[in-house]
């Protein structure tokens, strides 16, 4: 395969609007279509400088004034498994988690807009239709599953993740949950079985998309070390404290 398909993509930049993380600030992005015979090369050769998937395009951030936003990804080779995350496990012995093909579904639905409404009410995704929704699960034009993970008991659906299978690992384009049930941090135990599923396919990475200095949202990625960030100088093990639970 030849990577001339990769040399050209044509780049936009989006207007600005409301940062989603931090108050008072504003954001842009760019970004650029995938399509084509080449779309997973390029989503993976995008991806390593920081982009991420959202259906058909791929982003980064582009503030003027603010690099808040950093590229995260568990080496899952060297994952170390500690008493809290040790203690999600426990609580989570009664998930069974299934890939199934990206195809949307009115229960993953109901989930997620329960999701939205408690977790993230002023997020530009709040108002998300159910066309919407099955345009993010169904339109990936890379290789791409749906985890659904269930309570054995009832069969109940706890949380889904839509995850993109790269050639290094596995990266999260999004993944919600139950928001009443906070003893379980489920948000943690979907990252957790991503880090063993990268694990046993003998992969290295998990992508977990851009950690937000100074947003409570996103510190929980804090949790899974060895972490590695996105720097000028490519990436390198993020050393920071332990952040609270999701």
């Amino acid at each position: 395969m030849t990577d001339q398909g990769l040399q050209f993509p044509k780049f936009y930049v989006t207007a600005p609007a409301p940062c989603p993380y931090l108050d008072g600030r504003t954001e842009r992005k760019v970004f650029t279509e995938l399509r084509g015979p080449d779309a997973s090369a390029l989503n993976e050769a995008l991806g390593r400088v920081g982009f991420r998937r959202s259906q058909t395009v791929v982003y980064r951030p582009a503030c003027e004034g603010c690099t808040a936003c950093v590229s995260v990804r568990v080496r899952a080779p060297d994952f170390v498994l500690t008493r809290s995350l040790a203690r999600v496990d426990r609580m989570n012995r009664d998930v069974i988690a299934s890939v199934v093909p990206p195809k949307a579904t009115q229960e993953q639905f109901d989930l997620l807009s329960e999701y939205l409404a408690a977790r993230h009410s002023d997020g530009s995704m709040a108002d998300m239709r159910r066309e919407e929704y099955d345009e993010m699960v169904g339109s990936s034009p890379v290789s791409t599953v749906l985890i659904e993970y269930r309570r054995a008991l009832d069969n109940t659906l706890l949380a889904a993740a839509l995850t993109d299978e790269l050639s290094d690992g596995l990266s999260m384009v999004y993944s919600f949950f139950d928001p009443a049930a906070t003893k379980r941090s489920l948000g943690s135990y979907v990252i957790l079985d991503h880090i063993r599923r990268t694990q046993a396919l003998n992969q290295d990475y998990v992508y977990l998309g851009y950690w937000v200095s100074g947003s409570s949202k996103m510190g929980y990625k804090e949790r899974f070390r060895p972490l590695e960030r996105l720097g000028p100088e490519g990436w390198f093990e993020f050393k920071t404290p332990i952040a609270s639970k999701r």
